[in-house]
């Protein structure tokens, strides 16, 4: 097994509690009202929500796959860190045993916020993750927060 890891960071003008909130806390309910053609929804498999909670995520019609499964490594709603591990789904083909991510979100500045993202990408045997597949996934990622991100501009209510 061979481990890619991959860092980046995006900044937002939306507070930091309002994004961990709608971004993790609630991305369940508010992710497939935002962006359907993207998820269409998220059953718990186990689990309470907390650390070793399974959840299988319904891919839309935009995507090319069709679901991802989800085990919830760490939720930090004070510290505003969340960890999560893909573990199953036809996201992953042949080539990945799992990608996990970490999530931290920060104070930016004019109270906004900086989102930095750790990305793992755990390979079978020593396959060589090509720099183009994370590329794809991280710009549909960015599509996602993009999408949330406008939802809590245009509803400032939602997510205080």
């Amino acid at each position: 097994m061979v481990v890619f890891t991959y860092e980046s960071e995006t900044t937002s003008i939306v507070a930091p509690a309002r994004l961990f909130k709608s971004l993790i806390l609630d991305s369940d309910n508010l992710i497939p009202k935002v962006v359907p053609q993207a998820v269409k929804n998220t059953e718990t498999i186990s689990g309470n929500g907390g650390p070793g909670t399974i959840k299988k995520v319904h891919l839309g019609e935009g995507s090319q796959f069709k679901y991802v499964v989800h085990q919830i490594d760490a939720v930090d709603a004070e510290n505003l860190t969340y960890s999560y591990s893909v573990i199953e789904g036809d996201v992953l083909g042949d080539l990945l045993e799992k990608i996990s991510y970490d999530v931290k979100i920060v104070a930016g500045s004019g109270g906004g916020s900086i989102v930095n993202n750790t990305s793992k990408y755990f390979t079978k045997e020593d396959y060589e993750l090509k720099e183009e597949q994370v590329k794809e996934g991280k710009e549909r990622a960015s599509g996602l927060f993009k999408a949330v991100e406008a939802y809590l501009i245009a509803n400032p209510d939602a997510y205080n």
